[in-house]
């Protein structure tokens, strides 16, 4: 069995001025993908259930070719995160899947390894990587491990559609050299808030790179999101800069964390059909998760 993290959006996501500078931010959260594969010496090949995980299939086949003694046999993905929202759905199915069919057969698949074989399938986030990291998720090449951060909290709202990962990395961007400078400050402002878990300013890069990226892929929602995070005292709002979803972050910590979240329900509630909360996820130093803390209110 094989199983990876998603991410809500990403906290920062752009291009520095640099050549391959496309690179984002990843925020891991508590929805996960299971992949296993069952071998069959007797089947004629691979089969993936469901048979629309055809990205799935394609990194099974990849890992089957390199492994010592290939087999047939069927691998059955599953998944609590929804497709085309910016969740990281797919490079989630893809790491599962390459773990899962990796240790079935036999087949060592460190990090650097699995990124070779993403990087045939398609542009991916850096779901292989424990913690948050800054990742170039077009060439497929971990950038830095930023390290970890307290739990936080996103109250999700899903603006509806789906984006294609593929086709949305094949845009041009409109990012002036300008942009490009203020995304390298952001990344530095963010490393060094993750450094010293300052969730203040985690939110602060977050908001502002939602509201860069509305050049690229504007959001109807972000503007009433933004004014409830300032209402009920939220950190920022994060953003899938790929997909449909758009949250705001709070501090579980908070002793008005309770209030805060009821209250950023109810108005998101007001704006959009229906309303996720999500954990973030909190990693120790062998990369490991951190025990959790109280869920989160309904």
């Amino acid at each position: 069995m094989g199983t990876a993290h998603g991410t809500f959006g990403e906290l920062l996501q752009g291009v520095l001025p640099e050549r391959d500078g496309d690179f984002l931010v990843t925020l891991p959260v508590a929805r996960w993908t299971r992949a296993v594969f069952r071998p069959d010496p007797d089947a004629p090949g691979l089969v993936v259930r469901p048979a629309r995980k055809v990205k799935a299939l394609r990194m099974a086949r990849l890992v089957m070719a390199r492994a010592p003694r290939p087999v047939g046999g069927v691998l059955t993905v599953s998944s609590l995160l929804p497709e085309g929202k910016g969740l990281a759905s797919s490079s989630a199915d893809l790491v599962a899947t390459a773990r899962a069919v990796g240790q079935a057969v036999g087949l060592a698949l460190p990090a650097a390894r699995i990124e070779r074989l993403l990087a045939r399938i398609e542009p991916t986030d850096g779901v292989l990587h424990p913690g948050i990291v800054a990742f170039h998720h077009r060439s497929v090449r971990l950038r830095a491990v930023l390290g970890t951060l307290p739990a936080m909290a996103v109250v999700g709202v899903d603006e509806g559609g789906a984006v294609d990962t593929v086709a949305f990395n094949r845009l041009p961007k409109p990012f002036t050299a300008a942009d490009r400078r203020e995304y390298a400050r952001l990344l530095d402002r963010l490393t060094g808030a993750v450094r010293a878990h300052d969730l203040a300013e985690v939110g602060r890069v977050a908001t502002r790179s939602a509201l860069m990226n509305q050049a690229l892929r504007p959001k109807r929602l972000l503007g009433p999101l933004c004014e409830i995070c300032r209402e009920v005292g939220g950190l920022g709002v994060a953003v899938g800069h790929s997909g449909t979803a758009l949250g705001v972050l709070l501090d579980t910590a908070d002793p008005a964390y309770t209030h805060r979240a009821t209250a950023a329900a109810q108005a998101c509630g007001r704006i959009a059909d229906g309303v996720t909360v999500y954990r973030t996820l909190s990693f120790n130093g062998t990369g490991h998760r951190a025990a959790p803390r109280p869920p989160v209110p309904a």
